[in-house]
């Protein structure tokens, strides 16, 4: 307890330290929670959101200057929902200590992994999906048996606030626990002495949360972003493609750290793939702007036109797939043409309703195009041919892969979700969640009996016979 108490005597100057002591010395009284227990947590967890969904979903909505409350209940409380329920179906299988293969050398001793809580958690969740990437976490870090500390994203102020007062309904104070506050606070946050860290966000707010956990030796998940491609293949229909690509680009108005980030497609299908996807705009949001997103803050908003100015001024084409004039808080969806590499919409990551289409004349180009860049979160392909499936799959780098739609291995909970280079390090989701927030502890245990004293000292010719027996294989 002396780190705790110390932890709580340094309260009075750092106000984050009172509630990181608690949820500390909160591991410390039960630093293995039962089985029954982590299924309590995750059972309250799983109340929580549902009697507080209306309220966490009009507080999205009024954070956002308009969100619909439907597509929150589709792209955040089902999956949350989705998460904590797998974790509860697989819990005992996860927490059950595995038995591990001993070599013949050290037989009959035995071996065995146990999975260890690693004891408070710090989760930083971002803006674009506030509630699924906050509570999803969560559940993997109960799961484990851990304590969690939440600071949600300062541009999600009204969602922190009601998150904060579910939790205080549901929670003792050293076990969930969430913080918010403006970037000052973050930077407190991530400075915390946590066993693990879990950060959801930019590439260049990832680098500075490295460095801030660096100085704890705290290990990190780091979920960023970046431009994942879309691959469509020569055999695949480009009206199919169309339809799924621009579904899941237009969700949330392309605010998703998976969204498709450009199009690589077949020379000379341009003018059939703009027509689609002109097509599936207008039938998804008939009377935009319902149902479709704002772009969350004004300086998300700032930067997209910016990025739209930029591609004009520089001799992109822009389509609007939509017979309408841009909002204070909503853009019309747009197909950039002719994009070049000295135009932001190819150097950033978009993050908003615009999608650039790029052509390409054998897939070795493609795939050569998606090379020449960092790695991206998430790669999507478009095709039946088996040889080009595994083509893209061997020879191309990124977080996770869908085939034939787009963001879909996201939501299985089976899978990991992570990143790779830029886009990210370490996995979550399921039982890799549960892996990341444990410590896989591996055990031995020596037999009364064995042959280990056969090489005791002092070297004789009863340890070298023995050598020679065992440096023949």
């Amino acid at each position: 307890m002396t780190a705790a108490l110390s932890l709580l005597n340094a309260a009075a100057i750092d106000p984050l330290t009172l509630p990181f002591a608690q949820l500390k010395a909160g591991y410390q009284r039960q630093s293995f929670p039962t089985e029954d227990e982590r299924r309590d947590r995750l059972n309250r967890l799983t109340r929580m959101i549902k009697e507080s969904r209306a309220a966490l979903a009009e507080a999205i909505d009024q954070d956002w200057g308009g969100r619909s409350v439907t597509e929150t209940d589709i792209l955040e409380v089902f999956p949350a929902l989705e998460a904590i329920k797998h974790n509860r179906n697989h819990l005992h299988r996860w927490m059950k200590p595995k038995k591990q293969g001993v070599s013949l050398w050290f037989k009959p001793g035995k071996a065995w992994t146990q999975p260890q809580p690693l004891g408070v958690v710090g989760i930083v969740s971002p803006w674009n999906y506030p509630l699924f990437l906050t509570l999803a976490a969560v559940a993997g870090a109960f799961a484990a048996g851990n304590r969690v500390m939440i600071k949600p994203s300062e541009f999600t102020g009204r969602f922190g606030a009601v998150l904060a007062e579910a939790v205080a309904r549901h929670f003792a104070p050293d076990e969930l626990v969430v913080i918010n506050g403006g970037v000052e606070v973050s930077q407190a946050f991530t400075a915390l002495p946590f066993d693990h860290l879990l950060f959801t966000g930019s590439t260049a707010v990832g680098k500075a949360v490295m460095r801030a956990a660096a100085e704890n030796l705290t290990p990190v998940t780091l979920e960023l972003g970046g431009k994942s491609p879309t691959i469509i293949g020569t055999d695949c229909s480009i009206a199919l493609a169309a339809e799924r690509i621009l579904t899941t680009k237009l969700m949330n108005a392309g605010q998703i750290c998976v969204s498709p980030d450009y199009v690589l497609l077949p020379v000379g299908s341009e003018e059939k793939f703009v027509t689609e996807a002109t097509r599936v705009t207008r039938a998804r949001y008939p009377n935009w702007p319902q149902d479709f997103s704002a772009l969350a803050t004004p300086r998300q908003r700032e930067r997209i036109a910016a990025v739209i100015a930029d591609a004009e001024v520089k001799g992109a084409q822009i389509v609007k797939l939509i017979d309408a004039d841009d909002t204070a808080t909503h853009f019309v969806p747009r197909i950039v043409l002719h994009a070049t590499d000295d135009m932001r919409i190819l150097q950033e990551e978009i993050f908003g309703p615009l999608l650039p289409v790029l052509s390409y004349r054998a897939l070795v180009d493609a795939i050569a195009y998606v090379n020449a860049r960092p790695r991206p979160l998430a790669l999507y392909y478009f095709g039946d041919h088996r040889q080009d499936i595994d083509q893209v799959l061997h020879e191309t780098h990124s977080g996770g892969v869908t085939v034939n739609d787009c963001i879909l291995h996201v939501g299985q909970e089976s899978l990991p979700f992570g990143g790779i280079g830029p886009s990210g390090m370490g996995h979550y989701h399921g039982e890799f969640g549960f892996n990341t927030f444990s410590k896989i502890k591996p055990v031995f245990q020596q037999s009364r009996f064995n042959g280990a004293p056969l090489l005791y000292p002092p070297y004789g010719g009863r340890v070298r016979t023995m050598l020679k027996f065992m440096l023949r294989c």
